[in-house]
């Protein structure tokens, strides 16, 4: 599965965080598995349009996390210790996600349907990657 990392520059959190925790969800979700290789540094900050250190900051602090391992030469893995995320979990960070979703949606005063199209044609956007 190719891995979708998207920055919000405006949302406050440093780029190498933003890219952390979304692997992390990716890797304790299951999307990601034990041995998977992550995108290349240069590949990740081309893609994200950041600077390369950035990208190497971000997996290396994975990596003092035990989230990924790093091999000279050939990149990035999710590490065989991984924290998995159990169903239980998954459920509350989605809650979480969608919580979000909706007060933000009703501040700006959107109509329900309009917000399950955005989110159905986003999920479609990321799906055809």
């Amino acid at each position: 599965m190719k891995v979708h990392l998207e920055i919000d520059p405006h949302s406050g959190v440093p780029v190498y965080r933003q890219m952390m925790d979304q692997v992390k969800y990716y890797v304790a979700s299951g999307v990601l598995r034990p041995g998977d290789r992550l995108p290349s540094i240069r590949e990740s900050a081309r893609d994200l349009s950041v600077n390369p250190t950035t990208v190497v900051k971000a997996y290396t602090e994975l990596a003092h996390e035990g989230v990924v391992a790093m091999q000279q030469g050939r990149g990035a893995f999710v590490a065989e210790s991984a924290p998995q995320m159990s169903e239980a979990e998954r459920e509350r960070a989605l809650g979480r996600l969608a919580r979000q979703l909706a007060v933000e949606a009703r501040q700006m005063g959107a109509a329900d349907p309009q917000v399950i199209e955005a989110l159905r044609r986003q999920l479609e956007e990321l799906d055809r990657g």
